[in-house]
């Protein structure tokens, strides 16, 4: 019920406007988002490679007009430019929502957004470094993936994303275990029906695991984006025969827990977003663990 309400609030464009512009709320936020512009993402970004590696995402999503889809395309490639040139890209990759990019949009948002997408590639390709593409709610499943492919044939490393809790994800990882196919598994943090989407966590989780194997048997590079602990121990039990994978996490979340497995010897990347549109991503991580809401309240209620 709680994630649901939150969920359905970080859809109000009058609640995001005054979160966005409260000062209360910005101390809070930075637990979760790497500040409000590139200069302060990128230092960072510089701490977290020390022993991490970093995925990086310029927060924004459902753009209305092609000036903002372009803004944003604008961004990644300001992004990209300077991770280039500060010498980042061996550990420093970007995320990409293709609903920023303009998908949405009315007459040729889809290919708006591809379009885009291959621009932020090419500059990628150009630094040395990759992209990622997120996924969102299930009704944009098959046009992300059917843009990851288009874009896969001329920048084959691009990422995918699946979630786990939707029921139709462990078809989804035997289509793309190919050779080179670099996909991050995540449980999911969309509000979607029982007639989609597994509700019960057990369900869920059990679904990770069957699709987490199907990837970890394939020929491609698994991404697994996990805080469970119980996943993580599943995960490295699994890739026990095998080196190229890594684990990623939210920054802000379990960063010890981070740490440790890099002094481990485990290669993993931080999700590190950024940039003052931050209200839909926030809501999601606060649904996501009561704990996220309680720390929320708390720093709230300690700044009064």
């Amino acid at each position: 019920m709680l994630r649901s309400a939150l969920l359905s609030a970080a859809r109000s464009p009058g609640l995001r406007s005054a979160a966005e512009h409260s000062a209360l709320a910005r101390p809070v936020v930075d637990r979760f988002v790497a500040g409000a512009d590139l200069d302060r993402a990128l230092a960072v970004a510089r701490q977290l490679t020390a022993d991490r590696f970093v995925s990086m995402d310029h927060l924004g999503e459902n753009t209305t007009s092609r000036a903002q889809a372009e803004d944003a395309t604008s961004a990644y490639l300001s992004l990209l430019d300077r991770v280039g040139a500060e010498g980042m890209a061996d550990r420093v990759e970007v995320s990409i929502k293709l609903s920023a990019l303009g998908a949405a949009l009315p007459n040729g948002g889809a290919e708006l957004a591809t379009d885009n997408a291959a621009s932020i590639c090419a500059r990628a390709a150009s630094v040395g470094t990759t992209v990622t593409v997120d996924m969102e709610d299930r009704t944009t499943t098959d046009a992300t993936l059917e843009t990851v492919r288009a874009l896969r044939r001329d920048f084959p490393d691009t990422g995918a994303v699946l979630q786990a809790y939707l029921r139709r994800t462990e078809a989804d990882c035997a289509e793309l275990a190919g050779p080179g196919s670099r996909v991050r598994l995540c449980k999911g943090a969309y509000d979607e029906p029982s007639s989609v989407a597994y509700r019960d966590r057990a369900e869920v989780d059990a679904s990770y695991r069957r699709c987490l194997r199907v990837l970890m048997n394939g020929q491609g590079y698994p991404m697994v984006a996990t805080h469970d602990p119980a996943l993580i121990t599943y995960a490295e039990e699994l890739a026990a025969a095998r080196g190229n994978f890594e684990f990623q996490m939210l920054y802000g979340v379990r960063p010890r827990a981070q740490r440790a497995l890099a002094q481990a010897g485990r290669r993993v990347r931080v999700y590190l977003p950024y940039g003052s549109a931050w209200f839909p991503y926030f809501m999601r991580r606060l649904g996501e663990r009561p704990a996220n809401m309680m720390f929320f309240l708390r720093s709230l209620t300690s700044r009064h």
